[in-house]
């Protein structure tokens, strides 16, 4: 398990450092079926190489300590047996749209990432309870992000790293949205479910390329070669 901290402690400084998260927010990573493991409760560029992360079970009580908002972390990986990671974050363009309650289109390859479409939970209210969890994981539906009104984004992927990863799409995806809508081009054409279904690759290191690209330089960074091997 001391590997799979190591890549919470370097997915917070990651989400931190890409500017999508500040004194909230949030990640988590999948044990197994029963367990996962969360950040600690500190603002994420804060936390510090070798700090304790935080077992959580998937279901029951939060333990002591652990932020009210991972119950929703809790509710998806009890929900999504395919979810090996989540992050809640709070990227600039992503709070921007949340706050307006506009849902960003497939307009580029990242966007392609989130079909059928990024979810909206319309509920203001921050999610600290298996109901408000539950409803906000419907709005998700089966797609890999969601927005939440006036509180931001959660991403989830088969692993924290590809959830990390998912969270810079979903930002720059927001991004482009606003670039549309200032431009006065919001009914320019998305890609289609085809194109995004053709687009949305995991192939040529595309995850594990920008994970690179968003740990470099962190002082827990492991030497891994391109095989995965250390």
């Amino acid at each position: 398990m001391s590997d799979l901290a190591v890549t919470v402690r370097l997915a917070a400084r990651a989400l931190a450092r890409a500017g999508l998260v500040h004194a909230y927010g949030h990640c988590s990573a999948r044990i197994d079926a029963d367990r996962f493991l969360v950040c600690p409760p500190v603002p994420m560029g804060l936390t510090e190489p070798g700090a304790a992360c935080v077992e959580v079970p998937v279901e029951g009580p939060l333990p002591d300590g652990v932020l009210g908002e991972v119950r929703l972390h809790q509710r998806i990986y009890a929900s999504r047996p395919d979810a090996g990671g989540v992050t809640r974050f709070m990227g600039p363009n992503a709070m921007a749209l949340c706050a307006l309650g506009v849902v960003p289109a497939m307009r580029h390859g990242f966007g392609a990432y989130f079909a059928p479409e990024v979810g909206y939970w319309s509920d203001p209210q921050l999610v600290r309870d298996d109901a408000r969890a539950d409803g906000a994981i419907a709005a998700m539906g089966p797609g890999a992000g969601l927005l939440m009104r006036g509180n931001g984004a959660v991403t989830a992927g088969a692993s924290l790293r590809e959830a990390t990863v998912l969270a810079w799409y979903l930002e720059d995806m927001c991004r482009v949205e606003l670039a549309a809508r200032s431009a006065g081009l919001a009914d320019a054409p998305a890609l289609t479910a085809a194109d995004a279904e053709a687009r949305a690759t995991r192939a040529g290191l595309i995850i594990e390329r920008m994970w690179d690209h968003l740990t470099a330089g962190d002082p827990e960074k492991p030497n891994e070669h391109k095989d995965g091997t250390r």
